[in-house]
Parts: C-alpha cells; sequence; structure tokens
C-alpha cells in the first residue's frame, strides 16, 4: 500500500471542528443587551480601549465583570494612569435611565479617561 492513510487526520480535523463550534459562543459578551440602533454606527478600530457596559438595571460591568461605583472608579483610575488616550467603550442598554449613563461617564472623566465611545448597533434597513 502506497497511499497515506487519510482516516486520522480527517479525525482530528473534524475535533477541532466540534471545538471551534462549541466555543464560538462563549467569545461573545456575556452581558446581554437592547443596543440602540442607529445608520452611523460603526466599529472604531481603537487600540486601547476599556469595555464599560451598563445593563437594563443600570449595573455596571468592565470588561464583562460586574463593578460598583467605587470599584469602578478604581478600575477607570488604572486605566488612565497606564495611557490617558484609552478609549471608554460605553454599550449602554436602551432601557438604562439617562441619569444613570451620564453618572457612569461622569466617572470616567474624572478618572481621566475623555475618549469615550457609543457603541450601538446598526439599523436594519
Amino acid at each position: 500500500m502506497s497511499d497515506i492513510n487519510m482516516t486520522p487526520l480527517i479525525d482530528v480535523m473534524l475535533v477541532l471542528v466540534v471545538i471551534f463550534i462549541i466555543t464560538a459562543p462563549l467569545l461573545a459578551s456575556s452581558v446581554r443587551l437592547d443596543l440602540p440602533k442607529t445608520d452611523a454606527a460603526k466599529a472604531d478600530g481603537a487600540a486601547l480601549f476599556v469595555t464599560l457596559v451598563l445593563d437594563k438595571n443600570g449595573q455596571a460591568f468592565v470588561n464583562d465583570r460586574p463593578v460598583d461605583a467605587a470599584e469602578l472608579a478604581r478600575q477607570l483610575g488604572q486605566a488612565a494612569e497606564k495611557n490617558p488616550d484609552t478609549e471608554v467603550q460605553l454599550r449602554a442598554d436602551a432601557g438604562v435611565p439617562y441619569g444613570r449613563v451620564v453618572e457612569v461617564i461622569g466617572a470616567a472623566q474624572k478618572a481621566g479617561l475623555n475618549r469615550i465611545g457609543f457603541v450601538a448597533e446598526p439599523a436594519k434597513p
């Protein structure tokens, strides 16, 4: 027999496909939001950013970890110390009161982070 046995290669490839199918949904953000929609929503390629999420109850999450007001200020301060040009990517649920959004923006600006980007979903045509 002069041919290469392809069965082990195919078995390994199928296992890899199953692993990717299982892990792909886990890579997405774990906080479920109803983001506002706009025609101008485009992804920005900022190199340094902190993801700040407000869910519909007003709970703040920094990089998908829940934080209280003191921890939020501390983490934003640390990000500002590392690089003052760090962008805050704010993802707020459409049902969050405007006052809560302003509080979080104020905390970011107080920490020294003035680049704040609002993340929205593109509007459906």
